[in-house]
């Protein structure tokens, strides 16, 4: 079964501790490929960078900006592949992030 993994921050990190951190990242993936459970990944862009667009009653809209104001962030994902709930809640646990922002584990409806 496929699991989406969304990483949400408090913050972008600076350039800085984003380059000391990619070691981390780096390992993390590689682990994920290792298990074979890597399917795909991306950081996502700041949430000002966002447009959040809605067509309700034939109408469409587009908003600059994130739909609503949060916390925290969402600041990328992992798709993985993952044999049952516990593997991939043992996969986010695995995640850099975990240690300072959360991991939503969800899985994928296959439709």
């Amino acid at each position: 079964m496929k699991y989406m993994l969304l990483i949400y921050t408090a913050d972008r990190p600076a350039p800085e501790a984003r380059a000391a951190a990619m070691p981390a990242w780096i390992a993390y993936t590689e682990e994920l490929q290792r298990r074979k459970a890597y399917v795909a990944a991306a950081p996502l862009a700041e949430p000002s960078s966002a447009t959040t667009v809605r067509a309700h009653s034939g109408k469409r809209t587009v908003t600059d900006g994130p739909f609503a104001e949060k916390k925290e962030w969402l600041g990328g994902y992992y798709l993985i592949e993952a044999e049952s709930l516990d593997q991939a809640i043992e996969a986010a646990a695995m995640c850099p992030a975990a240690k300072y922002g959360s991991i939503e584990v969800r899985p994928i409806d296959e439709m």
